[in-house]
């Protein structure tokens, strides 16, 4: 998850072209699993806010994935 977020991030940042189908698959996975914290943030930049809005999503995500692998490799 925090991969496709991660992505996506990359993909606006480098101004990718939208018209292409691999990047609209990005962006709408990003956006559907980022839906709760990518307009959370209000900077004047777009920029700034899709890596705050998305690169939040993103960092949940590595965290929560990090704790779950954890407690699985425990049992």
């Amino acid at each position: 998850m925090a991969a496709i977020i991660g992505l996506w991030i990359l993909m606006y940042l480098l101004d990718a072209n939208r018209a292409n189908d691999l990047v609209d698959f990005v962006r709408g996975t990003a956006h559907w699993l980022a839906g709760w914290s990518y307009d959370l943030f209000t900077f004047d930049e777009a920029w700034a806010r899709v890596v705050a809005g998305y690169g939040l999503a993103a960092v949940v995500y590595l965290f929560v994935g990090h704790a779950v692998a954890g407690r699985i490799r425990r049992y």
